[in-house]
């Protein structure tokens, strides 16, 4: 190659290599810093994509396992209660045999029922009280809202805990709405199915909640009603539109009301959206009127006698539902297992996937480091050739 002070082509060679690795190094320093073996996709585009998915998998399943411990914490709560329950009707049974006893007057008797009729109404509490972050669990009578036409921009209504009588189609509750100067009131009407009377649930929306001119509010609004009668626990929920006109009113659009005597919850135990993704489960109710226990007095031998006969009648009813509660327990709990097999397995894949062995990274990172020095070495003596064709001017 000739000699020439234009181009210095031993410099050019040194410094494309010298950027090379320069480049090289600081791709394996980001990897070191990063502790992934892939940091974009042109590192490894399949691995990018098919690491991604699986650590969706992962945070997926690690949800769905704390949505199955809580279901089981949800679960030990009921069946706590019903334990409880248990005890209360154990007891409710020795005082039925003792009143059908000859040897006690009417007095003695109305005593033992003072007691029996007391625990009677504690069954009912705990039935009524028993909870899990607000849900009712073994309050038994899930209203569900079937054919319900509605009004524009009512969208949904479910109803839960309502002991509402049996009647045909729409005429087991209606729906109304008013407005007023500071909002508007919802209405539900049922029949109430121990007393026959007619059970009121109202809720106010506020004049806060939608435009005053137009009357519309934000899709998605929901709102709770709760009952005016302070022995009636049950509650309904709607949810409105943005075409719900809060301005105009609507009177007495009918609901179907289908009361069933369980409490049904799905749980996510999976990560996708199939029904093998989820577990139902049933809580039957532990009140009196579910038990069978209702009107039920121990006043008279005859009647203690029927009492004890229900009452053994209720602890095989309570007994049965807290099989179900148990053997749903066990299987929550043996998914939970397999959630926790599943996220370990999908998250070792992940990272063979995409973690970086750091031991191989650091080697190449050494040897980038290396060729870096020896370049910029080099580099250096390419730029001092030019200086010996200085002599030939001497």
């Amino acid at each position: 190659m000739a000699l020439n002070v234009i181009s210095n082509y031993a410099a050019n060679v040194a410094h494309r290599y010298l950027t090379a690795s320069d480049a090289q190094a600081t791709a394996s320093l980001a990897k070191l810093s990063a502790g992934t073996r892939v940091i974009s996709a042109k590192d490894d585009a399949a691995s990018l994509a098919i690491g991604s998915r699986l650590n969706l998998e992962v945070n997926a399943l690690k949800q769905a396992s704390v949505n199955a411990g809580q279901a089981v914490s949800m679960l030990q709560i009921a069946d706590g209660a019903m334990g409880k329950v248990s005890d209360i009707l154990t007891r409710m049974k020795t005082l039925a045999v003792q009143a059908s006893s000859g040897q006690l007057s009417a007095t003695e008797r109305g005593m033992l029922d003072g007691e029996y009729q007391a625990l009677l109404g504690e069954v009912d509490r705990i039935a009524e009280d028993t909870e899990f972050n607000g849900n009712q669990l073994v309050n038994g009578y899930t209203d569900v809202v079937a054919n319900f036409e509605g009004s524009a921009g009512v969208i949904n209504v479910s109803v839960n805990g309502l002991e509402v009588a049996p009647g045909t189609a729409g005429n087991e509750g209606s729906l109304s709405y008013a407005n007023g100067a500071d909002g508007g009131t919802f209405t539900l009407t049922a029949t109430d199915a121990a007393s026959g009377s007619t059970a009121t649930y109202t809720a106010s929306l506020s004049s806060d909640a939608y435009d005053a001119t137009t009357g519309l509010l934000d899709t998605g609004t929901s709102l709770k009603l709760t009952s005016d009668d302070t022995d009636n626990k049950g509650a309904m929920t709607i949810t409105l539109n943005d075409s719900f006109d809060a301005t105009t009113g609507f009177t007495d659009d009918p609901l179907d009301l289908t009361a069933v005597n369980a409490n049904s919850y799905s749980f996510k135990i999976g990560s996708g959206t199939a029904d093998h993704d989820n577990i139902v489960v049933s809580l039957n109710g532990t009140g009196a009127t579910t038990l069978g226990l209702d009107n039920t007095d121990i006043t008279n031998t005859a009647n203690a006698d029927a009492a004890s006969q229900a009452i053994s009648n209720a602890v095989d009813t309570l007994n049965t539902s807290r099989a179900n509660v148990g053997a749903s327990q066990n299987r929550l709990e043996f998914a939970a297992a397999n959630l926790s097999t599943a996220t370990e397995n999908a998250e070792a894949a992940r990272s063979s996937l995409l973690d970086l062995d750091i031991a191989s990274e650091m080697t190449k990172f050494t040897s980038k480091q290396i060729l870096v020095q020896a370049g910029v070495s080099m580099l250096a003596q390419a730029n001092q050739m030019p200086q010996n064709l200085m002599r030939l001017f001497q």
